[in-house]
């Protein structure tokens, strides 16, 4: 990333805040983190960050207030709003407040990515216009990771968080066996360890998506006794 962004994390519950201060690093960005909405507000005010993750429920000043005050003080900085209760009238009140989107915990670390990619290139898109052209392509199928989405013969396809992490992960370790631990740790971190059905659960909710034949399948194949391997059809 030629000109690194930085990026505000005002979330209270500390593993959420150190999780996504580690990704967002390790994806390229600058992070500033807050447990407290009133220190969040002064350092969205005084440092003018790119972007800011910002949870609804804080102490001292909630996400709706300090959206509400930004906005009041004419600053646009992009709002991604973060809170663990999927409660429409908090998520239309935020939006119609001005933040940029909304995220229900919990998410998954490269859904957050993907999330702050698609609301920057919006704010900046001459920036983006490389990142945009970033796809992968085997045959009839196309994948868009920062956009998060997928065609299968130009027809858009639907996939959970967690399935499309996946298929990310596959695409991106192409050619590859990766066992089932390899990707329950890369994908799941660690948060079903020793339980890798969820793995093959998955693998099968993938192939039932993009391969034509789910049963003789052309992209995900199965590695006896160790795990599986994205392939390029012939």
């Amino acid at each position: 990333m030629t000109d690194k962004k930085t990026i505000l994390v005002v979330e209270d519950e500390a593993p959420i805040a150190t999780l996504l201060k580690y990704n967002l690093e390790r994806a390229g960005y600058e992070v500033l983190v807050s447990n407290d909405g009133k220190e969040g507000l002064e350092i969205a005010l005084n440092e003018s960050p790119d972007l800011i993750l910002l949870d609804l429920m804080l102490p001292t000043m909630d996400g709706i207030e300090i959206c509400k005050e930004l906005r009041g003080q004419k600053k646009n900085i992009p709002i991604i709003m973060l809170t663990a209760r999927d409660d429409e009238f908090d998520k239309v009140l935020g939006l119609e407040l001005g933040a940029d989107d909304y995220m229900t915990k919990p998410f998954s670390p490269r859904e957050v990515i993907a999330r702050v990619k698609a609301v920057l290139r919006r704010f900046h898109p001459a920036q983006h216009e490389q990142e945009k052209k970033k796809y992968y392509q085997f045959g009839n199928l196309e994948v868009y990771p920062d956009r998060f989405e997928a065609f299968l013969d130009k027809h858009p396809l639907e996939f959970t968080p967690k399935e499309f992490e996946l298929l990310v992960y596959l695409l991106e370790n192409k050619n590859r066996v990766l066992t089932r631990e390899q990707l329950l740790s890369a994908v799941w971190n660690y948060d079903f360890m020793g339980d890798t059905r969820i793995v093959d659960v998955h693998i099968s909710h993938l192939r039932d998506k993009i391969e034509e034949n789910s049963r003789k399948p052309k992209f995900i194949k199965t590695i006896r006794g160790i795990g599986y391997k994205f392939e390029e059809p012939k």
